[in-house]
């Protein structure tokens, strides 16, 4: 589904600085089908590797394939088969929804002049857990998750292939991730999306990928079965990513005690 060899993307430094290797010769294959986890701390190059897959950025060298289409030389107006079929849920429902929209008119926009907007809003709302009558609501008058399951019922509209999720649940309660992290799941397997994810939190991708790759001041240290590099991680940087990250189930518990 997408292929990705020796990436690099440099910026320019500000005020007479050195320039900045946001990535350095960056490959891997996502598989059709695959759960693909990205992790890395800060400044890894995360956020700037999800602009490239979904062309909203350009490489200063390497290529990018999307089902086997260059995309990283081709200009906008020959982009428009990848904007529906890549869609983005971003970290923050609330910057990434405009509040002036009613949730109908934010899922339904992607959809243009679709004869079944509707009926294609109405299976979405079902599908993200959310009531038929948050149709006619703003942005502002749902609660941080439910934004977000909002945000992933816009993704979902123009039946996209693949799902990249940016750090979808950071900016979330706690109590809220799990079942943020399990919708996601879910949907992943009842449309048979592809799905790249994006976390901090080896933990997180844990839950709902099955490769990952663990990323560090733009490259990649350690690739593979997310099980495998978990348990038994290869390189010193992953280890001591997994040890630094609180899992899951422990905030859980923290957040009940509390």
């Amino acid at each position: 589904m997408i292929e990705v060899r020796d990436l690099r993307r440099t910026y320019r430094g500000r005020l007479g600085r050195k320039p900045v290797e946001a990535l350095r010769g960056v490959s891997f294959d996502v598989r059709t089908g695959q759960r693909f986890g990205i992790v890395g701390e800060s400044g890894s190059g995360k956020s700037t590797m999800v602009r490239l897959l979904a062309a909203l950025d350009r490489p200063t060298s390497g290529t990018i394939s999307f089902r086997g289409i260059r995309i990283d030389e081709l200009p906008e107006r020959r982009l428009k088969f990848l904007r529906d079929e890549l869609q983005i849920v971003f970290q923050d429902p609330m910057g990434s929804l405009d509040p002036r929209m009613r949730v109908r008119d934010i899922i339904c926009e992607p959809l243009k002049r679709s004869g079944n907007r509707e009926e294609r809003l109405h299976e979405l709302l079902d599908a993200v857990g959310l009531p038929q009558d948050a149709a006619s609501r703003y942005p502002h008058q749902f609660s941080g998750g439910q934004r977000q399951r909002i945000s992933i019922a816009r993704a979902l509209a123009p039946h996209p292939k693949v799902l990249i999720a940016d750090e979808p649940v950071s900016a979330l309660d706690v109590s809220v991730r799990a079942q943020i992290l399990n919708l996601l799941a879910e949907l992943v397997e009842r449309y048979d999306l592809t799905l790249v994810f994006v976390s901090h939190d080896l933990s997180v991708v844990r839950h709902v990928c099955d490769t990952v790759a663990v990323m560090r001041r733009g490259e990649i240290v350690e690739l593979g079965d997310v099980e495998q590099v978990y348990q038994e991680p290869s390189h010193l940087y992953t280890r001591e990513l997994i040890a630094a990250a609180p899992t899951l189930r422990a905030a859980l518990a923290r957040f009940q005690e509390g």
